[in-house]
């Protein structure tokens, strides 16, 4: 029986724009910027694990090039076909040029991206790695049926963020759904999520990234990138988090994901890598940006060309104001946000974003003004990690009033207020008021800053309140990596423990830090699992632990549910109170029953003694907005009980909502069953925190 035959496709000029593979009605315009090159092939796969292309069409410089873009479109291509480029001219890295037609790249515009045949080592080598390249695939975006689906453009003073791994998410066998470690297996936990009360789940990179990659070997065992912090394809989902990527499915099992969470009232946040890509430094594969104009695309050391400037930390830097950078970063945004309907991105080390072409900070980093101008991202969440690797620290001063930015300057504090730190009861008061030393000065409000305990990098809630130190061994990086300072306090024993009494303390301080995330102003986020007390036994750095040591254990949802039950009860607590989630800094204003949008006090009304350096309480009064009740704050982080005085409201009486040192159900009531509180006093027990709210006086 004869060998099918191939199908040749013919061609013609094509257009310069738009870039990345693009489906006509019967046929797909191929485009590709590179300053630089002196030719460039375009290879089409019969099949996502073809070794050899089926048919490579070589670009005429004078019929397929216009300006510095290569283009060419391909008659009867049908979407789903794989295909790559070889890109051709000067290989040398003392001027910063790295062309080699001997390597096979993906398109930096692929809306999808297999990895069947990739080796990695291949790619880094001067010899021809076709056989063992990745492939980016022609996907149509056209023919979705999103069913009336937009993104949901939550005010952000109304936002509750859940950082999550999309694959940690659901890959244990505890999850019980039927595709773990997916877009799709996300969606069978949506009702887990409506349940907790979050508005959003910010997802760790789904980007494109290369999860093969082994780092080291450990105990026998390969640790590879997990966290998925080294992009591959900014415009292709995540081939692993798919169930189909080899039939080109990727954005629409990522929209799927999408729609099913906009039906239940959840946002979907994306967290971006600009900063830097996978390529690495010099010694790195070649697989995209390296070899299509490596001069363009990324920071060159000025005074020896061949090496890569390092403000990220991971070996390279993405160029990001360059003028080509900048519209593929502009283009990416637009992509997820009209074509995926994605609500916000968070920038991964968005200080590098603020570098100008030379490398410094720029006073107006063309790339962040744009983002915060563009009218196609004005409904859409910005936020920055508002520092990065090589020193730059910015909180409060990204522009305009839609960047958020990540407050680090919250976690550190409230950490050490919570672990028992001594007088640094000012600070806490301006992180729970909105952080307006931070962000007033700027012309910015507490709906800038992002207010987290915790993230994915650092300590889970539970390991912050059971280790003193940090214990990666399990990265084989002999301890090195990872921050020493937790501001950690493990209540007594070091990890695990059956003595009850400090399981109760440790319960009692996750407790604490939710009660304080959840009432100060700003938008809280908190990590997956913080809820049920989820463990990565003290590894603080488990950027590389695809296993226990990261995954969700869905058991703890059951063994900890009391603990659920606060939170769920906290995260609606806030929601009820729109004195918690206020958009504008307090201005001292009162409400209908003369009581202050804040007022501050210690043990003793209105004498909050910022200057005692030894003062580990604190409490507050907050003007119900709006009709709501006024509510009355008292925080004890000293290891003995302490007696609060009470302020008087005419015609209302106070009733008891939370109080973290009670055990379940009495650590937080349910609405209208909130016991009243009698007398002029509240006993508050040590470190724990209790929150009253006022009711009418019964007659």
């Amino acid at each position: 029986m004869p060998a099918p035959t191939q199908t040749v496709y013919e061609t013609e000029p094509g257009a310069p724009h738009p870039l990345g593979a693009t489906c006509g009605p019967d046929s797909v315009n191929f485009s590709l910027f590179s300053g630089n090159a002196t030719g460039v092939e375009l290879l089409l796969f019969a099949a996502h694990n073809a070794p050899l292309p089926s048919q490579t069409i070589r670009l005429d410089p004078f019929v397929n090039k216009t300006f510095h873009f290569w283009h060419v479109l391909v008659r009867g291509l049908p979407a789903g076909t794989h295909y790559a480029y070889r890109v051709d001219g000067p290989f040398d890295p003392a001027s910063g040029q790295r062309f080699n037609a001997n390597k096979v790249l993906i398109d930096p515009y692929a809306r999808g991206n297999t990895n069947e045949l990739w080796n990695r080592s291949s790619a880094c080598g001067p010899d021809d790695n076709v056989a063992t390249s990745m492939r980016s695939v022609v996907i149509d975006t056209s023919g979705y049926d999103w069913e009336g689906d937009q993104p949901l453009r939550r005010p952000m003073q109304d936002t509750v963020i859940y950082e999550m791994h999309a694959r940690g998410f659901t890959q244990s066998p505890t999850s019980g759904v039927k595709a773990p470690g997916t877009f799709a297996g996300i969606i069978e936990k949506i009702p887990y999520l409506v349940d907790l009360g979050v508005t959003a789940i910010e997802l760790l990179p789904v980007f494109d990234f290369d999860e093969t990659d082994v780092l080291r070997v450990v105990g026998g065992q390969p640790v590879t990138n997990y966290w998925g912090y080294s992009t591959m394809g900014f415009f292709a989902p995540q081939s692993n988090y798919c169930v189909s990527p080899e039939q080109g499915r990727h954005l629409t099992e990522f929209r799927d994901m999408v729609k099913a969470l906009h039906r239940a009232g959840i946002e979907v946040i994306l967290d971006v890598v600009f900063n830097h890509t996978d390529e690495g430094n010099h010694l790195g594969p070649v697989f995209s940006f390296k070899g299509i104009d490596n001069r363009t695309y990324y920071f060159l050391v000025p005074w020896d060309l061949q090496y890569y400037m390092d403000f990220s930390g991971t070996g390279n830097t993405f160029n990001c104001n360059h003028p080509i950078a900048q519209k593929l970063i502009l283009e990416c945004l637009h992509y997820w946000v009209r074509e995926a309907h994605v609500d916000g991105f968070r920038f991964d080390e968005g200080s590098i974003l603020t570098r100008g072409e030379d490398g410094m900070p720029s006073a107006h980093p063309p790339v962040v003004w744009q983002i915060e101008l563009d009218e196609d991202l004005a409904d859409t969440k910005v936020i920055a990690e508002a520092w990065d690797a090589a020193g730059l620290y910015q909180i409060g001063h990204f522009p305009g009033d839609r960047w958020a930015e990540w407050n680090g300057r919250f976690r550190d504090d409230i950490r050490r207020f919570v672990k028992g730190d001594p007088g640094v009861i000012g600070v806490v008061a301006s992180r729970l008021a909105g952080s307006s030393d931070l962000f007033q000065a700027q012309g910015e409000l507490p709906i800038n800053s992002i207010n987290f305990v915790t993230c994915h990098d650092g300590f889970t809630l539970n390991d912050l309140v059971s280790y003193n130190t940090k214990h990666n061994e399990a990265n084989g990086e002999g301890g090195r990596d990872g921050v020493n300072d937790n501001l950690s306090w493990n209540c007594g024993v070091e990890g695990d423990t059956a003595d009850a009494a400090v399981e109760a303390l440790r319960s009692r301080q996750v407790r604490n830090f939710a009660v304080l995330l959840l009432l100060a102003r700003g938008v809280p986020m908190f990590v997956a699992g913080d809820e049920v007390r989820r463990t990565q036994r003290s590894n603080n750095n488990a950027y590389c632990q695809d296993n226990e040591v990261s995954w969700f254990n869905w058991r703890l949802v059951e063994s900890n549910r009391a603990l659920l039950r606060f939170w769920k009860g906290l995260i609606a607590f806030r929601k009820r109170h729109a004195a918690l989630h206020s958009g504008a800094f307090f201005t001292g204003a009162a409400n209908e029953r003369g009581v202050p949008d804040v007022s501050w006090h210690g043990t003793a009304l209105n004498l909050p003694n910022w200057d005692d350096p030894e003062a580990r309480v604190l409490a507050f009064t907050l003007g119900g907005a709006k009709g709501d009740p006024d509510l009355h704050v008292m925080l004890n982080m000293y290891w003995d009980k302490s007696d609060f005085e009470l302020p008087v409201v005419p015609g209302r009486r106070w009733a008891k909502a939370i109080d973290t040192f009670q055990p379940s159900p009495q650590d937080i009531a349910d609405p209208g069953n909130e016991p009243p509180v009698p007398g002029k006093t509240c006993t508050v027990q040590g470190r724990s925190v209790v929150v009253l709210v006022n009711q009418p006086a019964r007659p």
